[in-house]
């Protein structure tokens, strides 16, 4: 059975960070893409942070020079450090992973609350 936990999530004031983890387990994690996704309020989900097997990153314009997604194969795990977080960073963040053949799986969520 696969399962994706995410946790980090929480209340922080604009400018500060924070830091998300997503711990994988029932996948052969590191032969996974894995992103983080975002959904705020009333809006579609998004793209955030993405990072393949091979370790390659992309992010969303809106992310740039203020996250870093990161995965640490041995642990199971991916991070999305977050820095600079401003109000517009408000929503709920979602772990997926995907792979070609085995398919996609999604976390449950972890809100994140900037205050202004």
């Amino acid at each position: 059975q696969v399962q994706l936990v995410e946790s980090g999530g929480g209340l922080v004031q604009a400018g500060g960070s924070l830091r998300l983890s997503c711990a994988a387990s029932g996948i052969i994690f590191s032969a996974y893409a894995v992103g983080w996704y975002r959904q705020a309020p009333g809006k579609q989900r998004d793209l955030v942070a993405t990072i393949t097997s091979r370790g390659n990153t992309n992010y969303a314009d809106s992310v740039k020079g203020r996250f870093t997604i990161s995965r640490d194969n041995a642990k199971s795990t991916v991070y999305l450090q977050m820095n600079s977080l401003t109000p517009l960073d408000t929503a709920v963040y979602y772990c997926n992973v995907q792979h070609s053949r085995w398919g996609d799986y999604w976390g449950k969520g972890t809100l994140v609350t900037v205050s202004s």
